[in-house]
């Protein structure tokens, strides 16, 4: 596996690759300092699967970064590795395509588990970063989170969902299941009216919350 480590501080670097080590077996691991180095390797070695990303780099913006990495290389999943748990910075970096967020401040079993559930194809948000709910709302909540099967929710939409939440286009999920892109909508209208969601963050957090598995479709 691919590994690209972006962050400016040498001695989280070495965490993660310790961290990294206990998941994943003969990982090939570049790391860089700075924006300029990340792309430098992201574009050397297009095969990367993996990116964990600080978006607080000295030479330039890593929200920038992640989006020029989701766009140029749609196959690489990004998770962002942030001193901050504020639900806009957090919105952002789902929006932009990132997978997981993980706070700095976490500890390193959660960070295991967390790179690990994203290495499995699932997406990581720290319990913290969700949106509080009115207590009557949480009382009204079911015991049991709803399966896909009884959203009615059918095994195409499910593969769309799953690339969906990895950050693919409409345009990138329709060359990958060879279906039409105006079909590719239709899929995703029906997934939002079926979550009770408007956008991706919304969707990725009540998937996280229901604690569903998706599809493992590369």
């Amino acid at each position: 596996m691919h590994i690209l480590l972006v962050d400016d501080h040498a001695l989280i670097r070495d965490a993660l690759r310790a961290i990294l080590a206990e998941i994943v077996a003969d990982a090939v691991i570049d790391e860089a300092d700075s924006a300029r180095k990340a792309m430098e390797l992201a574009e050397g070695d297009p095969e990367k699967q993996l990116v964990i990303l600080d978006l607080g780099l000295p030479d330039g913006d890593g929200l920038h970064l992640l989006k020029t990495i989701r766009a140029r290389h749609p196959g690489t999943a990004v998770v962002v590795l942030s001193s901050s748990t504020e639900s806009d910075v957090m919105a952002a970096a789902l929006d932009a395509g990132a997978v997981g967020f993980i706070p700095k401040s976490a500890a390193r079993s959660v960070m295991v588990g967390a790179l690990g559930l994203v290495m499995a194809g699932g997406i990581y948000i720290p319990p913290e970063a969700w949106p509080s709910r009115p207590k009557e709302a949480l009382a009204a909540a079911p015991e049991r989170p709803p399966t896909p099967a009884e959203l009615g929710l059918t095994e195409r939409q499910l593969d769309v969902l799953a690339l969906l939440m990895r950050g693919r286009s409409n345009k990138a999920i329709a060359r990958t299941l060879s279906i039409a892109e105006v079909t590719v909508k239709h899929h995703v209208t029906a997934l939002m009216r079926a979550l009770q969601v408007s956008n991706r963050t919304e969707a990725a957090l009540t998937i996280a919350r229901y604690g569903w598995q998706l599809p493992d479709i590369a």
